[in-house]
C-alpha cells in the first residue's frame, strides 16, 4: 500500500521548467508563480530539499531569477519531456525520499511526463495543482484529471505545507503561517 502522509525526512520538491521564455505564455501565471515563490520560500525556511529542471535552456531561458535563487541549487538540464532523467534518477534515488511533490510547466507535457515516470518508477506522486501552469486551462484540467487517474494525489499548497507541519505552535509552523497569509 502507498504512503500518503507528506513526512519531512521522505519528501522532496521538483521543480519543473518554470523558464524566462515559457513562463509568460503560462495562463494564471502571476498566481502561480507567486504560489511557486511561497512555496519554495517555505521549503528553504523547512531545510527541505528541492531539485529543479530546465527544459532546453538555450532556447526557453534559464529559471525565472527569483526561483532559482530560492532553490540553492544549480539546474538539470534536458531536452526530453519527462524530467525523470538519468540525472534526476541519481539524484532522487540518493536522496532516499519516496515521497514527490511537482511543481511547473507544462502542466499537460512536461509535469504530466514526469509524473508517469515517476509513478511508474514506484514513488508517491503528489501534484500540487496551483503551483503548475499551461497555456490554455482545457490542457491544464485534462492533465490533472489524467495524473489522477494514474494515481498521483492532487493537492494545494497549503495542505502541503501544514501536512509537512502535522501540528500549530512550532518555530516552523508560526514561519510557514506568515509565509501563507
Amino acid at each position: 500500500m502507498k504512503k500518503f502522509n507528506l513526512e519531512k525526512d521522505n519528501t522532496l520538491l521538483l521543480m519543473i521548467d518554470i523558464q524566462e521564455r515559457l513562463a509568460p505564455a503560462m495562463n494564471n501565471k502571476e498566481k502561480t508563480i507567486a504560489n511557486v515563490k511561497t512555496l519554495l520560500t517555505a521549503f528553504r525556511e523547512l531545510s527541505l530539499p528541492v531539485i529543479h529542471t530546465e527544459q532546453y535552456p538555450k532556447g526557453l531561458g534559464a529559471t525565472l531569477a527569483d526561483l532559482s535563487e530560492l532553490t540553492n541549487t544549480d539546474a538539470f538540464e534536458k531536452i526530453q519531456f519527462s524530467a525523470y532523467t538519468e540525472e534526476i534518477k541519481s539524484a532522487i534515488f540518493k536522496s532516499g525520499k519516496m515521497n514527490i511533490l511537482i511543481i511547473g510547466m507544462e502542466t499537460h507535457v512536461c509535469v504530466y511526463q514526469t509524473v508517469r515516470s515517476l509513478l511508474e518508477a514506484g514513488y508517491n506522486v503528489f501534484v500540487i495543482r496551483d503551483c503548475v501552469a499551461s497555456r490554455t486551462e482545457e490542457n491544464y484540467e485534462n492533465a490533472l484529471d489524467m495524473m489522477k487517474d494514474m494515481g498521483a494525489v492532487i493537492t494545494n499548497m497549503e495542505t502541503v505545507l501544514f501536512d509537512i507541519l502535522k501540528k500549530a505552535g512550532s518555530p516552523e509552523f508560526k514561519i510557514i503561517s506568515k509565509l501563507i497569509k
